[in-house]
């Protein structure tokens, strides 16, 4: 059976570990996961991630999450742009998540990167999803 959504998979992968309190979850290895998981990783939301290959040639991340005096450093984090409903915006339609406080990871021309990323290099993109 194929996935049709990659990058939702991972989101929700992340989103069970932290309610189970997993200290690592693994999710198959491609491209745009792992720009995500940079952004992820440079905003501070997980501790970081590598990939493991198997012996079939199969390769996966382990990401390590974070928590802080017990609490998950991630509370909500969730898919905007879907296989069947892409969300497009421009530099000055940049969604603020939690008034600041979370971030839009957004895919653009110039990469992947987290709102005020986009802001700085005034440029625009598919939303792909939010973190708080």
């Amino acid at each position: 059976m194929t996935m049709t959504d990659p990058l939702g998979d991972m989101l929700t992968r992340i989103r069970n570990g932290i309610h189970r309190r997993k200290s690592t979850v693994s999710t198959p290895a491609s491209k745009l996961r792992a720009r995500v998981l940079d952004v992820l990783q440079a905003e501070g939301y997980i501790r970081g991630y590598s990939e493991v290959e198997f012996e079939t040639g199969k390769t996966e991340f382990q990401i390590e999450l974070k928590y802080y005096e017990g609490a998950p450093v991630i509370r909500e984090i969730g898919r905007v742009s879907k296989p069947g409903r892409r969300v497009y915006v421009s530099v000055k339609s940049i969604p603020q998540v939690a008034n600041g406080l979370g971030i839009t990871i957004l895919s653009t021309p110039k990469g992947v990167m987290a709102d005020h990323q986009a802001r700085e290099q005034n440029v625009g993109g598919e939303v792909l999803c939010s973190v708080f």
